[in-house]
């Protein structure tokens, strides 16, 4: 898997379109697009913005490595997971102001189920990412 491939799988695995990708980048949707098409490579910064957005390294954007399915896969798993890990700290303040005072309203209760839900999830993602480590021999 090349580049451009490994700029596209990141992009939409972190569901961004190419238009937000390159707002956070500070370059056109244009660029972007000529990135993924493997027609032109990003200047040094902006490779490194890339590298640390995505929490990749350097060598893995640029070195053109077979990359297996479980690979991939636990790529996904772990962007997904850092998504809902940025999330925690909002749950748990809003957990903090719904118990302050002791009463849970309706629009608290509607906001406890979202959390719950978001924690099922993550739960889930938990038991996913341990299944391919399991999988790959590292757990």
């Amino acid at each position: 898997m090349g580049f451009s491939e490994k700029i596209y799988a990141l992009r939409t695995q972190a569901g961004m379109s190419q238009a937000s990708f390159a707002e956070k980048l500070q370059v056109s949707r244009q660029t972007v697009s000529k990135w993924e098409l493997g027609t032109s490579y990003p200047e040094i910064e902006k490779l490194l913005a890339i590298s640390s957005l995505f929490h990749v390294s350097t060598d893995f954007l640029l070195k053109d490595q077979s990359v297996s399915q479980e690979d991939v896969k636990m790529d996904r798993l772990v962007l997904q997971f850092l998504g809902y890990a940025q999330d925690m700290d909002g749950i748990s303040k809003d957990l903090v102001n719904i118990m302050r005072d002791g009463i849970i309203d309706d629009g608290e209760k509607k906001r406890m189920n979202e959390i719950v839900k978001t924690l099922n999830e993550v739960a889930h993602m938990i038991e996913e990412i341990k299944q391919a480590l399991q999988n790959s021999g590292i757990y």
